[in-house]
């Protein structure tokens, strides 16, 4: 197991990676205050609830609540759902959340300990790739709109994270292909020797070999981590996590959260955001070809597909968090390890969606 402290403005708290970490109750035990409600979905309780209710059946005051699964839940009525069972439990400012699975999940239980009572405990218990090394570290929480992505949301630390890396390998392969891209995202942006360690490990994570997986967790982690203790409130550096994810997030809300994982579009997304980087002159020419190599062997899509509405997507952009002055502002690279945030024309934007 490998522990990482995220610093944040109030203070700090755990990351804890490693095998075998959900039946621990050793450490779930330090983190647990107050009456407990674990929130899960049903694909994810199936396989994984069951860990957690050792450590839960010694808690006198506790509840679970199982919700639907999949992007399209992620609502302001699934939110409703988790503080009715907080009213219900008789929770306390003392009271603690788990959530348990994947980035939907975090987003919304962590959503709903900032709001209740102004503020409760949550601890983050991810059981995806995506949610082990991006959703459920720097206390980005939310919930959908129909016109768009994480519109309604608050920064909100969790307690705790307990990555339990074992979870990886009941992932479906769809689920799993989806969270490399996040993992590409780091050394893409701010780290090239994991971005090169990652392209010689291709394989090796495609076969999930514990070791492997181990490392790409920690090291995504680790990056990350750096970013929200420089940036907790994305200010700043912290707007290059979501390089790829302007396009991405246009590109989920175009095809109602059901045709793409989140990270399928955020592939899309980053393959489109390098292409328009070389198009600028900003990065050498070939790193898109390096960046659509490396997503292509991890199983990941790098196209639009057919048909897709540029100017649709174009209008979906321009409600993104980045923007100011009505100007579309995107991560582009400098080089693979290198990004920023620039304004960019809409006629450059549209001519890479044709492209």
């Amino acid at each position: 197991m490998k522990v990482i402290e995220v610093s944040h403005a109030r203070g700090s708290y755990p990351v804890y990676v490693g095998q075998g970490l959900l039946g621990m109750a050793s450490i779930l035990e330090r983190h647990l205050h107050g009456r407990i409600l674990a929130v899960s979905d049903e694909h994810v309780a199936k396989l994984y609830l069951d860990r957690l209710r050792p450590t839960l059946a010694r808690r006198a005051h506790q509840r679970h609540l199982v919700l639907p699964a999949g992007e399209e839940h992620k609502t302001v009525a699934s939110w409703q759902r988790i503080v009715d069972e907080l009213v219900k439990l008789r929770a306390q400012r003392d009271a603690t959340v788990l959530a348990l699975g994947g980035g939907v999940i975090g987003d919304m239980a962590g959503f709903a300990a900032a709001c209740y009572m102004r503020g409760i405990e949550v601890v983050q218990l991810p059981t995806t790739l995506l949610a082990q090394v991006d959703a459920s570290v720097g206390g980005k929480t939310g919930v959908n709109h129909v016109e768009g992505k994480n519109l309604i949301g608050a920064f909100h630390q969790p307690s705790a994270v307990i990555a339990d890396t074992d979870t990886l390998t009941t992932l479906d392969p769809r689920d799993y292909r989806a969270g490399l891209a996040e993992v590409v995202k780091y050394g893409a942006i701010r780290d090239p020797d994991f971005f090169t360690w990652l392209e010689s490990h291709a394989e090796a994570l495609n076969a999930r070999v514990p070791s492997s997986l181990m490392e790409a967790v920690f090291q995504s982690v680790r990056n990350k981590a750096e970013v929200v203790a420089a940036d907790e409130l994305e200010a700043g550096q912290r707007a290059m996590l979501n390089f790829g994810h302007t396009f991405g997030h246009a590109l989920e809300t175009a095809t109602a959260y059901r045709e793409y994982r989140h990270g399928e579009a955020v592939a899309i997304g980053m393959n489109l955001a390098t292409r328009l980087s070389e198009l600028l002159g900003l990065c050498e020419s070939g790193t898109a070809s390096r960046m659509s190599v490396l997503l292509e062997r991890l199983g990941l899509p790098t196209r639009l597909p057919a048909g897709t509405d540029p100017d649709r997507l174009l209008n979906l952009m321009r409600l993104d968090k980045k923007n100011r002055a009505d100007q579309i502002r995107l991560i582009l690279l400098d080089g693979i390890g290198q990004a920023r945030i620039l304004p960019c024309p809409a006629d450059d934007i549209r001519e890479v969606l044709n492209s």
